[in-house]
């Protein structure tokens, strides 16, 4: 499967935080045809093994979460309507309107609702809507709601990925399925190439809810380097331009404090001479990504960030190129074959 397909797939499908499963399926799928070891943890990441070529090998973890936010039913109100919470960051003024599925005993379509401008204040017009003011309409007589939905239920915003002119692509759950498609592209990039050490690339899980999938992926692994794949914010209008990063100009590689300088310097290094097109990106403290918890693991593990270029984050219609995807793997695939225990000695001591 190329890699447009697979970002239509996995993007596509349920995987909110905590019940990644559906998504994870699929991930699986894909990715055992290029793994000599894949396996799932209990917290449910899903771990692609693939095997280096030395006798002295090290040990490199590329992470890339598949979950993503959504909803969770907390009440079912008089006439059906359901109350929700939010389970991760969505931005409640962007999801008025849309369709969604309740995963219940069954799955249900629905729309989230709130009152019409027309029966609203002036006062209330110039607002977000408050959360009390939002519920999912179902359609359906009370009981049956009852029957088949539960408080604790989830709720996935449905929609389906669209391409736009050129290489561009929008959907929801870009972040970071975006980044699970740059591990496809990086084992597919490796196949053709020799590398001495050890890649584990995971999908981890519950990013969203606290970093909880890389956080214990990482101490189970005890990787010598990790490396994060997540999104960045793209270039849109009303944005200051040193804030973003530019779509279709290659990934982003982070520096600052959550990132080893030596692995830092090996990715542009790799970037450069391989002529792979890349941007910087300012990363001045703990960054909200899988990078933060890989670095803290167990006694400390030399960490980086590369990062695609996403518009619209935490909406339904989060943009990117899929260029920057297939640069992103390129350029993590011939960083993993770079590493040799030389480079891994100098992490030891870098000053």
């Amino acid at each position: 499967m190329d890699v447009e397909k697979f970002l239509t797939a996995i993007s596509e499908a349920a995987g909110i935080s905590g019940y990644e499963f559906p998504v994870a399926q699929l991930i699986k799928a894909e990715m055992s045809k290029h793994a000599d070891e894949m396996r799932e943890d209990t917290l449910g990441n899903v771990v692609i093994y693939k095997r280096g070529g030395g006798e002295d090998r090290q040990r490199i973890l590329i992470a890339a979460h598949m979950d993503e936010i959504g909803l969770m039913v907390t009440k079912i109100e008089r006439g059906g309507f359901l109350r929700f919470t939010t389970v991760g960051g969505i931005d409640l003024r962007t999801i008025v309107g849309q369709e969604v599925i309740v995963f219940g005993k069954e799955k249900i379509p629905g729309i989230l609702g709130a009152k019409a401008p027309h029966i609203t204040s002036s006062e209330e017009r110039s607002k977000p809507y408050p959360s009390e003011d939002l519920y999912i309409d179902l359609a359906l007589p009370e009981d049956d709601v009852k029957r088949i939905v539960s408080v604790g239920d989830l709720v996935m915003i449905s929609r389906k990925a669209v391409k736009l002119h050129g290489k561009r692509i929008a959907g929801k759950a870009m972040d970071d399925r975006a980044g699970v498609a740059v591990l496809l592209s990086c084992l597919q990039e490796l196949s053709r190439l020799e590398h001495t050490a050890d890649l584990y690339a995971v999908a981890t899980v519950q990013e969203e809810v606290g970093i909880r999938g890389a956080t214990t992926a990482t101490y189970g692994i005890v990787p010598d380097i990790g490396i994060a794949v997540d999104v960045t914010h793209g270039e849109m209008p009303g944005v200051d331009e040193h804030r973003t990063s530019c779509l279709g100009k290659g990934p982003a590689i982070a520096v600052g404090p959550n990132i080893h300088p030596r692995v830092g310097q090996e990715l542009i290094r790799i970037a450069k001479e391989y002529n792979i097109p890349h941007q910087l990106e300012a990363a001045p403290g703990p960054t909200g990504t899988d990078a933060r918890a890989i670095q803290v693991s167990r006694d400390g593990i030399a960490t980086g960030l590369v990062s695609v270029p996403l518009r619209y984050m935490h909406t339904s219609v989060e943009l990117l190129d899929l260029e920057d995807i297939k640069m992103a793997g390129r350029l993590l695939a011939y960083f993993v074959a770079a590493v040799n225990r030389e480079f891994v000695e100098e992490l030891k001591c870098y000053c």
